[in-house]
């Protein structure tokens, strides 16, 4: 796991109103909770908490609040959606570094409990819009294990909901039986913006494929699973001695160089089938290398990943080497080509404030598909 930074660590920062026109969303209105601070900025505290791949929890919560004045209202009984802040990935063992997540369930039906026993608006309609994000492993269900996360489900109290999280799969799945729109992981636009600046422009890419990560070479059995599913150990298996393939096993802060120089860049599942390479890929133009059977990609409708993307069955990663020729002596350069549109790398980019197209626009553009959801549209359509 990699870091990205974000610049403002506050929530309290004075907002640049975007230039995003209401109608573009169909009117859309978002009321966003200003919760008590243990659910959001006292985890601030920790300069981790806004700069991890999970940060899209934190860095929507700032571009909501820098759309006031359009798409923000302040008036919750004109709002057709209920922003909920409640961050869950804060909390960093100490033993790992990782964030522990077990905290979770509590914190988010302490906050339930508390809009809806201090307003009115989830006990309408219980909370079916309300949106709240869950940006870890298995989203919704907020666990970082496959078992215990299929296991447990999406809790009960947040099924009517909308969730806005990064796991998604295209099969029925457990921790996405819930209104669910499927976000990309955060990558500091900054990070990318300075890596770029750092390249030249005639510098050409000298990796033919690229991967750094955890690779092990004996993957333990864990409740009955195997890190990705054996598929990264595969890899090195097959291709840690190939020229072509430039893998690396160790941390190295300035990976995104790396990335830079590719051609390929694999993009296989972990525990879960989602990864921040494929943002980071797409943004530093390297063609990304899914290997996740069945993975949901964020925002189909801008960006459309058979375009600038491959697709290869985690069962034929032995066939990686040929696969790669092939489309490189065919159809490589038309994906590069397509990689160079900006829109598409801003659709999967969270900016403060949010930006034309960028995922919060996208995120918008969602949730104005789902205002049949909305208590007084549907009360003004009576009318």
């Amino acid at each position: 796991m990699f870091e990205s930074k974000i610049h403002d660590h506050k929530l309290g920062f004075a907002p640049q109103r975007p230039n995003i026109r209401t109608d573009v969303f169909n009117n859309l209105k978002i009321y966003v909770y200003d919760l008590p601070s243990k659910f959001n900025k006292d985890w601030l505290v920790n300069d981790r908490c806004s700069n991890h791949l999970f940060a899209a929890e934190v860095a929507l919560h700032k571009a909501f609040l820098s759309l006031e004045g359009d798409i923000r209202t302040e008036d919750p009984y004109e709002a057709d959606f209920f922003f909920v802040p409640v961050y869950v990935s804060c909390n960093f063992s100490t033993i790992n570094g990782f964030p522990a997540i077990g905290h979770a369930r509590t914190l988010i039906n302490d906050a339930i409990k508390l809009v809806s026993t201090q307003y009115p608006f989830w006990n309408r309609n219980n909370g079916s819009d309300h949106v709240f994000t869950a940006t870890h492993d298995f989203g919704s269900c907020f666990h970082t294990m496959e078992d215990r996360a299929t296991a447990d489900g999406v809790p009960k109290i947040l099924r009517n909901s909308i969730v806005l999280q990064t796991f998604g799969v295209t099969y029925n799945h457990p921790c996405q039986e819930v209104e669910n729109v499927v976000i990309p992981p955060y990558i500091s636009p900054e990070s990318l913006h300075k890596t770029r600046k750092n390249i030249p422009v005639t510098k050409e890419r000298d990796i033919w494929v690229f991967f750094r990560g955890k690779m092990e070479l004996h993957p333990k059995n864990i409740s009955g699973r195997f890190y990705s599913k054996r598929v990264r150990t595969n890899i090195w298996r097959s291709y840690g001695g190939d020229r072509r393939f430039y893998l690396q096993r160790q941390r190295f802060a300035g990976y995104q160089s790396e990335i830079a120089r590719s051609v390929f860049c694999l993009c296989p599942l972990g525990w879960a089938p989602w990864s921040p390479r494929l943002v980071e890929s797409v943004a530093l133009g390297c063609v990304p290398v899914v290997i996740a059977d069945g993975i949901r990609l964020p925002f189909p409708s801008a960006v459309r990943w058979p375009d600038i993307s491959l697709t290869v069955a985690e069962r034929d990663v032995g066939k990686l080497g040929e696969i790669l020729e092939h489309v490189a002596a065919t159809n490589l350069s038309v994906i590069q080509r397509n990689l160079e549109d900006p829109s598409v790398r801003r659709a999967l980019m969270f900016n403060v404030p949010s930006r034309e197209g960028d995922a919060t626009w996208q995120v918008l553009e969602a949730l104005s598909k789902k205002l049949n959801r909305s208590v007084i549209r549907r009360s003004n359509s009576f009318l």
